[in-house]
This record gives C-alpha cells, sequence and structure tokens, in this order.
C-alpha cells in the first residue's frame, strides 16, 4: 500500500528529505527457473557447456595393431612399423592416419578407416567399458568409398570378410570422357535419414551421385557443377530434399532433388543443375572485421556437417586450419574460428584431410589442429553471444556466471585428423595421423574418505 501514499510537504524552515532510493531489483536465479519450469532454456543450456568443455580431456589411446586372416599383421600396422624405423627416407606421411571415422544412429558401433585402406568396426561399449565396465551388440552395414576407385562397397559385418557383400558403380557419367583415371574417385558418402536405400557419394570428376539400391546397383541421378570442380564432401539437410556438396576450389552447391530450378532443372532423365552455389572466400570477403586484418584467398573445403541441433547451420572446415558456419537460409557465414597457421607456429605440417563432427546435443564443432598435437572444441552456439559469432562484442559480456561457452584446446597425445561425436553422449572419438583411437571425455574421478 506504500506505494498509493502521497508524502507530505515539509514544513517551513525544514530541509526537503532526500527521494528514497529505488528498489533493487533481484535477477531470477536461472538455475530454479529450470527446476520449476521443468524445461532446460537455450541460453542456461549454453551458459553451463562452459562446464562440459573444462572437463574434457584424453582418458584412452587404443593404438592400430590388428590382425588379418588370423596371424597376418594388416598393412596400417606395418606402415606404422615402416615409419617407425631408423632409415632415412623411409617416412611417408600418406601411408598411415585415420582418414574417417562414423558412430552408427544408436552409438552401438564406430566404424574407422585408414589411409591404408584398413577398415575396422568396433563395438563403442568395449571400447568405454575397458575404463569404466559391460556391453551390447547389434547387426549393421557399413559403406565405404575411396578417392582411388568409382566404386561404393557395402559390408556385412555379421561376416568377418573383405570381399563386400553389395558393391554400386557409377554408371555412364556426362564427364566421362573428359576426366583421367585420378579423377574418378569417390570422396565422401551421405545417406537419407528416413530411408537407407538411397545414397549419395561426391566424385572428383565435378558431380555429385545418388543410388536408390532398390532400382539398380549403378547411380540414378547425376547432380552436375563444372567439370572442373572436385567434390570433397557431401551432406543432406534435415528435411532430405536438398543436397550440398563442397570442392577444391572452396565453392559450396546446392541441388534440390525435387527438381532444382523449375525451366532448367532436368537437361537429361538424371541430370540435376545446382539451384545455387556460393563460394566461401567471397563470403569471408564481405565480413569488415577479417578483411582488415587477413589476406582472404580461396582455399579448399575439407569437410562439411549439418548441426544437429539447429537444422539451418553448415559448418565448413578449410585446409588452412579455419572453421565456419554456414548459415543456408540468408547464404552468409554467421560464425568463424582462425586458428594460427602452422607457419607461424614454426610447424612444418603435412596436408591431410580433416573430418570435424558435431556434438549431438548442442553447438559444438570439434575438429583437430592443423599444427598441434590436439583437438578444438568451438562454441558456435547460433547466436551472437557465441564466442566464434562474427557479431559478438567481447565488450558486452555479462557477469561472470552469465558468460556463455568459449572455445577450447584439448592438447592429446597425437595429431588428430578426423574425430567423431558419440550420438547419445558427449565422447568424442578422435582419429590420429599414427591410425590410434583417442578417447575424449569427460574423467571419472572417484572421491574416497581420508578416513
Amino acid at each position: 500500500m506504500d506505494k498509493f501514499l502521497v508524502a507530505a510537504p515539509p514544513c517551513a524552515g525544514e530541509d526537503p528529505e532526500a527521494p528514497p532510493p529505488p528498489p533493487r531489483r533481484w535477477h531470477r536465479w536461472s538455475r530454479i527457473a529450470v527446476e520449476l519450469d521443468g524445461r532446460i532454456d537455450a541460453r542456461f543450456r549454453h551458459r553451463e557447456l562452459r562446464r562440459l568443455l573444462d572437463s574434457y580431456a584424453e582418458t584412452r589411446t587404443f593404438e592400430h595393431k590388428y590382425y588379418t586372416h588370423g596371424e597376418q599383421r594388416c598393412q596400417t600396422y606395418v606402415n606404422r612399423m615402416i615409419n617407425a624405423s631408423n632409415f632415412a627416407g623411409c617416412y611417408h606421411p600418406a601411408r598411415e592416419g585415420v582418414s574417417a571415422m562414423e558412430f552408427d544412429k544408436k552409438g552401438v558401433y564406430l566404424a574407422s578407416v585408414t589411409l591404408s585402406g584398413c577398415l575396422t568396426v568396433h563395438d563403442f561399449e568395449t571400447l568405454y567399458c575397458s575404463l569404466y565396465g559391460p556391453s551390447c551388440t547389434c547387426l549393421m552395414q557399413i559403406v565405404c568409398s575411396s578417392s582411388q576407385s568409382d566404386k561404393v562397397s557395402l559390408f556385412d559385418i555379421g561376416y568377418v570378410s573383405s570381399v563386400p557383400a553389395e558393391v554400386l558403380q557409377k554408371g555412364k557419367t556426362k564427364f566421362h570422357a573428359l576426366c583421367s583415371e585420378s579423377r574418378k574417385g569417390l570422396t565422401d558418402l551421405a545417406f537419407t535419414s528416413d530411408d537407407k536405400s538411397r545414397l549419395f557419394a561426391s566424385g572428383l570428376d565435378g558431380a555429385v551421385y545418388m543410388w536408390d539400391r532398390r532400382l539398380s546397383k549403378t547411380h540414378c541421378i547425376e547432380l552436375t557443377a563444372l567439370p572442373e570442380s572436385q567434390f570433397t564432401s557431401v551432406k543432406l539437410n534435415m528435411d532430405n530434399r536438398t543436397v550440398f556438396g563442397a570442392t577444391r576450389n572452396g565453392t559450396i552447391h546446392a541441388w534440390d532433388t525435387r527438381g532444382g530450378r523449375a525451366s532448367a532443372a532436368f537437361q537429361s532423365h538424371n541430370e540435376v543443375q545446382p539451384l545455387s552455389s556460393v563460394k566461401i572466400s567471397t563470403l569471408l570477403g564481405k565480413i569488415a572485421s577479417l578483411k582488415e586484418q587477413s589476406n582472404i584467398v580461396s582455399s579448399e573445403i575439407m569437410s562439411i556437417d549439418f548441426n544437429p541441433s539447429c537444422s539451418y547451420q553448415l559448418a565448413f572446415h578449410l585446409d588452412d586450419g579455419w572453421s565456419g558456419v554456414l548459415n543456408v537460409n540468408t547464404l552468409s557465414v554467421s560464425h568463424l574460428h582462425c586458428p594460427p597457421p602452422s607457419w607461424l607456429e614454426g610447424v612444418d605440417s603435412v596436408l591431410h584431410k580433416r573430418k570435424a563432427t558435431w556434438l549431438s546435443t548442442s553447438s559444438i564443432y570439434a575438429v583437430g589442429s592443423s599444427s598441434n598435437n590436439g583437438m578444438y572444441v568451438l562454441d558456435f552456439h547460433p547466436h551472437t553471444s557465441s564466442a566464434c559469432h562474427v557479431d559478438y562484442n567481447a565488450e558486452t559480456k555479462g557477469f561472470e556466471e552469465n558468460q556463455p561457452a568459449e572455445n577450447k584446446f584439448i592438447p592429446l597425445s597425437e595429431g588428430v585428423l578426423s574425430c567423431a561425436a558419440h550420438p547419445l553422449s558427449h565422447n568424442i572419438i578422435a582419429g590420429t595421423e599414427f591410425s590410434s583411437l583417442l578417447m575424449v571425455s569427460q574423467k571419472h574421478e572417484t572421491i574416497r574418505d581420508p578416513e
């Protein structure tokens, strides 16, 4: 009721009283708000990611020491021994290294492949339980491609065999006569999430190919670009209707599998023209603060991937070590991370294709460092409060408890080429240049009573 009362005027000869200070406004406690509302606010989850990133560390190393056909060592292990020998001139970085890894949808199995062509399927629970303990099994198929072959091989892991259960191959293509044998390989694969019978493969000959396993073992649709385009990665958006392909000249092409441009979509029975194309270096040149500090040149796009937590964020990783996010709605770069180049660190970097990954339930992007033994976990949260957002202003930071997650470098025992995040947890598996697998997760510590 006090707010409705009017103060009496001061008596003659008395000084007027100073106005009372405004009431202190208390901030709402975000923790109790989460408990009362029953839902986790996106900003609260973003702030709490700091604790997750600070807890990451290398917890286990699994070296590549596998046998084939009983007692014969696999080629990757043989190459590791050759590179580790003391004979001058024996080291060859292309002989070893984990080039790609992928979890199945349930996170039961982890498939990894090395540069020597050694495909290995791991039971993730066995890897994890070797640290913290028991496991399960299921059946699935592994699909592989190679930059040295125009075929897609499917292996049934229910049978231990080096012979694929099914082989898909390219049919007659538009650029078949224009490309040499070295440019007829396939570099990346992508399945539709709703129908595993359809898969896409990016080719070095300037096209992305689609197979429908229910119809034929040769490709049925060819998503074309310029013949000089050499595709390095392919991904589908969340609705499985738009295909995105990245090239070595730094361009990302997009196709609508329903037809693309209405008047010129299908020039032939199985050919689709791109719906749109953007060059990453051109988009980076539009960021004024970056253009003032850096000499922006066109770089090869090593990998692209959609954020499972935000359907319009397409992350890309460049061969110079830069990583960023392309907003596919506005076709602009919204986030960017620019680590120092390897020559500035005094490191002779050997060019390997690096493959990054998103964490499944947060907008955190994990990628290996191009100059140091370790990996970056980057905050690509779709808001200007993200440390990597191009409009981020460090001067507008709030109180310490309200600050969002920041980028973190996790030092590891070996250099990282590829990363894979478990779909149901925040565990990360890193494949290294020496063909080992590193488990990166939260450390489990036992608290003991000192008495």
